[in-house]
């Protein structure tokens, strides 16, 4: 699944567009790796990403087209 649909579908961020464009500005990171938003995301990555002065940082436990709001949050742990 592309990075910024699965920043959306776990509702890390809202909106896929803004997703993408914190991808484009080099706000996100892949284990470490500054990525771009076709990245293809894995069981396993972890992902940082900066809002503004601070910053979320997970692990993605599992991958899905499509869940559940309340479901949403079994997508990825918090590091």
């Amino acid at each position: 699944m592309r990075l910024d649909k699965y920043l959306k579908v776990s509702r890390l961020i809202k909106r896929r567009t803004i997703a993408n464009e914190a991808c484009d500005a080099g706000r996100v990171t892949v284990n470490g790796n500054v990525v771009k938003a076709s990245y293809s995301v894995k069981v396993g990555d972890i992902i940082e990403i900066q809002f503004g002065n601070r910053s979320v940082k997970v692990r993605v436990l599992s991958i899905a087209e499509t869940v559940k709001k309340e479901e949403a949050k079994e997508l990825f742990e918090y590091i």
